[in-house]
């Protein structure tokens, strides 16, 4: 026989179609971002490690000065690697932007097509997806290198270059001003040999099964010792530390853990709300309840009855939102990858994870948390339930409030303390929601200061760095000697830039005149180091480690680097009293020789940070400010009408009591209006707290470091969508205790 109960759960998702609706669509797009993400995810890394093999990415490559003969690139070969020719040019267009020049390589690297086809002709150019689209290139369009039109036939990606770094050292590649590009073997050609860098692939013979574990790093760092035997090398980069290959590939998958954290939190919410107003129809049919355990209805049956509704709503927004995670959002969180790194075509992964987590696990946290609610609730004997006395313990009389204080007053004061479980779990509704918005609120202005601090803190306008040591007559120029080192962890490694500063700069304004070194901004945020502390740090690819004794802290925020007297550098690190590799000036330098120039850091280069990372983020930071303000709106009106619903009785005679609706309202959501606003102050200072937590957790992940400096304005931001936005529930609020009828304190009359 079936269950007559059944009918009563498609009555009350009916009777409260409102609340069910809301909730309903609320969860279905969280679940079909989720679902979309997992997907998208999926799919795009499986695409990320499928490519190794399919475009034969090459173990590393280094460069020579000038081009190998036969006879070297046999000599490497001896050391169990096959060596590819892997030469690029380097080219700029509109002044700003750069475009490395590359030949099809038909056998390392290959070619990735995403639209068109590869140039045939000499004035054809493919280029690649990110730079075009970031650049607004399309196929048809000319772009001039050295004066010359190429028409571009093809959009490519290069899967040596997934992410556009331009330097293996750079904290930010820069999709906006660097691109890769394919020219025809007719061409290349005609590129001036003045810009051709002499790089060379290699791939193991017995290569490392896979390309970043430390069998790679310990193949990489054996052969860079044996070659660094055979011939001079100007750059040495293994496949397991080239940012371009692998910053993709571990971004990848990286942001499971907020998902996941935001879905679970979501879930949680909103699981505690269904408890919540499940909790409070049990105490408005408490005598019916009663009527059916005195009829033979089990405590089980009437815990399943209860569960149904939000676990039956849960399910189909759980199955809606996994359709469209397949569907529509997986394209659209894919193009939230593709549109920062250069991937070559991916395939959809069906994914079984995807639904197990978007489904199974939020359905089995709203369980638990009901259940609990349930068996606690309805614990009570039949007799207790047709009595309407649901309190275990023995009513305690209510402590007696100052009679001074205004009838009015004390209403709302005893409105708030029968409603205290209501009000945490709305503190903590507001509170997550404060996270979302203050964390989107917050990276843009962040961003935009560091990009300010780094200008206004530039050594010099132009910093030359040179490929051997070159004279210049520039007035404005000034030496400095550079290398690289590293800050090892167990977690991950930092490159860290060691600069020689002429003791008598005019560029640094801090005299460097003893042995004590100066450190960055960044470097003492990111590691806590302090004046007078001492620091070691290692040379790559060996065990060799300097220590440095801290002198004092540098406002330098583009990069973590340690500044040494110029004189002391070159006697730690074995070189020539007069060696250096670059100069800092404020005017251009016209003398130097092209070709040993490495590389020109200008402003340009050290605020490419700051503008790929406002590329990256898009429009989904709004996107989440919305899910925050949704978050926020839920919590709140779905509490405060459980309140107004637990004291219709009490509206009802206060209404026939005379109370107008203005003094109602005064009464039931002034108390909700307090803890709403007081739960809004209160929360920032705890938001403030867990955010810079969850920052410095973040950035101890990347190669260089952005203070966390949250604008006093964020926070007026904040307060001010919150007030706003409570405004507007409320004129619900007083909208539906406006409609609680007179006849109500007939009812349920004890």
């Amino acid at each position: 026989m079936r269950n007559p109960m059944s009918k009563r759960i498609w009555r009350e998702i009916k009777g409260e179609a409102g609340k069910y609706i809301v909730v309903f669509l609320f969860m279905t797009i969280i679940i079909a971002v989720c679902a979309g993400y997992l997907i998208a995810d999926e799919s795009l890394k499986t695409s990320y490690d499928n490519s190794f093999e399919e475009y034969n990415i090459e173990d590393g490559n280094f460069r020579l000065e000038k081009e190998a003969d036969k006879e070297l690139i046999a000599k490497i070969e001896e050391n169990g690697v096959k060596v590819y020719n892997n030469f690029y040019w380097q080219e700029k267009i509109d002044d700003e932007k750069k475009l490395r020049i590359f030949p099809d390589r038909k056998e390392v690297n290959k070619t990735s097509i995403w639209k068109g086809e590869l140039p045939s002709g000499k004035d054809e150019i493919a280029i690649d997806r990110v730079f075009a689209k970031n650049n607004k290139y399309e196929i048809g369009d000319k772009i001039k290198l050295k004066g010359k039109e190429f028409e571009i036939v093809g959009i490519i990606a290069l899967p040596d270059y997934s992410a556009l770094y331009e330097n293996p050292n750079d904290f930010m590649f820069d999709s906006i001003n660097f691109g890769v590009c394919v020219l025809s073997d007719e061409g290349i050609k005609d590129l001036d040999s003045a810009n051709i860098f002499y790089s060379y692939s290699f791939k193991f013979n017995d290569p490392p099964k896979v390309h970043d574990s430390k069998e790679a790093v310990d193949k990489g760092t054996e052969f860079l010792e044996k070659l660094s035997a055979i011939t001079p090398i100007e750059d040495y980069v293994p496949t397991s530390s080239n940012i371009a290959i692998n910053f993709a590939g571990s971004d990848l998958g990286r942001d499971r853990i907020f998902i996941f954290f935001m879905l679970y939190i979501l879930i949680a919410i909103i699981s505690f709300i269904f408890a919540v107003t499940t909790s409070n129809t049990i105490s408005k049919e408490a005598t019916v309840i009663g009527t059916l355990r005195a009829s033979g209805y089990t405590k089980a049956e009437l815990i399943r009855h209860y569960m149904a509704a939000p676990v039956i709503v849960l399910l189909i927004a759980s199955l809606v939102g996994n359709v469209l995670g397949y569907t529509a959002l997986k394209s659209f969180m894919a193009d939230m990858y593709l549109d920062s790194y250069s991937l070559t075509p991916y395939k959809t992964v069906m994914n079984i994870n995807a639904f197990v987590d978007t489904t199974i696990i939020p359905i089995a946290i709203l369980v638990v948390i009901n259940l609990i609610m349930l068996v606690r609730k309805l614990s009570l004997s039949p007799l207790k339930f047709i009595r309407r006395d649901l309190k275990k313990r023995q009513r305690k009389k209510a402590f007696k409030l100052n009679t001074k204080i205004g009838i009015m007053t004390r209403f709302r004061l005893r409105v708030l303390f029968q409603n205290i479980p209501n009000y945490i779990t709305l503190f903590f509704g507001i509170f997550f929601a404060n996270v979302i918005i203050i964390f989107c609120l917050m990276l843009t202005p962040i961003v935009d200061d560091f990009e300010k601090d780094t200008v206004d803190n530039m050594i010099a306008s132009n910093q030359y760095v040179l490929r051997m040591p070159e004279e210049t007559s520039e007035q404005s120029a000034e030496k400095f000697s550079m290398t690289e080192l590293e800050i090892k962890k167990s977690d991950h490694t930092d490159t860290v830039s060691v600069i020689g500063i002429e003791k008598s700069s005019r560029y640094f304004h801090e005299k460097l005149d003893g042995e004590k070194v100066f450190i960055s901004t960044p470097y003492a945020e990111k590691y806590s180091v302090e004046k007078g502390d001492t620091i070691t740090l290692k040379e790559k690819y060996t065990d060799k480690e300097h220590k440095f004794k801290v002198g004092g802290i540098y406002e330098y925020p583009s990069s973590l680097t340690v500044f040494v007297n110029r004189e002391n550098f070159n006697a730690e690190f074995g070189l020539d009293s007069e060696y250096f590799t670059g100069y800092f000036s404020n005017d251009e330098i016209t003398d130097l020789n092209e070709r040993n120039i490495q590389s020109v850091i200008t402003k340009e280069d050290l605020t490419k940070t700051s503008r790929q990372l406002k590329v990256s983020m898009g429009n989904l930071l709004g996107a989440f400010v919305v899910v925050g303000v949704v978050v926020f709106v839920l919590v709140i009106y779905m509490l405060a009408k459980v309140i107004i619903e637990k004291n219709t009785q009490s509206i009802s005679i206060a209404k026939i009591l005379g109370y107008n609706k203005r003094e109602i309202s005064g009464i039931y959501i002034r108390a909700t209006t307090v803890v709403t606003v007081l739960s809004l102050l209160i929360s920032l200072p705890v938001v403030d707290v867990a955010l810079k937590a969850a920052w410095r957790a973040l950035m101890m992940e990347y190669s260089g470091w952005m203070n966390m400096e949250v604008p006093i304005t964020v926070y007026a931001e904040t307060i001010a969508l919150g007030v706003v936005t409570y405004a507007l529930v409320a004129l619900a609020l007083k909208r539906k205790a406006g409609k609680v009828p007179m006849d109500e304190a007939l009812k349920n009359v004890e």
